[in-house]
């Protein structure tokens, strides 16, 4: 329950009711067949209601941070330079991360230019390279994603059949931070 002022307010997240006020005001007593009180439940429906609340104002607060976000006008931009190897995030202009990335090896492309996120999946195994895994992808063109990699070593330096690589936290940050700026508010930018 939220409580602004004097009024208080069911919190909704995905349609689904967290917390009824009526619920925190009832007192449950349960007794067994012979009338002795078996359990006050006030107390654990107290924690629960506090719990629920909790929870649903985190999800608000989110919800409302990824809307002010989008109305703010904020923008996800990801630099990444070829001849560096290295992607530069900037969040609404302030540069926010710099990490080594691993892109196209010799008889392969990673393209150049300025994409959006076509989609998103936490675990994608490739089609086209014997199931290799890419958690936490990201793709902007085609085949093409931004994804973590578990050849930390190669950071730096170019080692992938095309896409770009990011160190698995890296990559797990990326990732969150297209889902909440949302894709329509993020750009991939590839230069030599």
């Amino acid at each position: 329950m939220v409580v602004i002022g004097n009024k208080s307010e069911t919190i909704f997240v995905s349609h689904e009711i967290l917390l009824k006020p009526a619920a925190a005001r009832e007192h449950h007593r349960f007794s067994n067949e012979r009338g002795r009180l078996v359990m006050n439940t006030t107390l654990k429906t107290r924690i629960i209601n506090i719990s629920a609340a909790t929870l649903g104002a985190l999800a608000l607060l989110l919800d409302l941070g990824a809307h002010a976000a989008k109305a703010a006008g904020e923008e996800v931009v990801a630099t990444v330079s070829l001849s560096t190897q290295t992607m530069q995030v900037t969040i609404a202009g302030r540069r926010t991360y710099d990490w080594p990335v691993s892109t196209a090896r010799k008889g392969y492309v990673t393209p150049t230019g300025s994409f959006k996120p076509t989609r998103m999946h936490r675990m994608w195994y490739s089609k086209k390279y014997d199931n290799a895994p890419m958690p936490h992808s990201v793709f902007f063109h085609g085949g093409y994603a931004v994804h973590a990699t578990d050849a930390v070593k190669r950071l730096g330096r170019p080692a992938s059949h095309g896409c770009i690589r990011l160190h698995p936290d890296a990559a797990a940050d990326f990732y969150a931070l297209v889902r909440l700026y949302g894709p329509s508010n993020t750009r991939i930018v590839i230069e030599r």
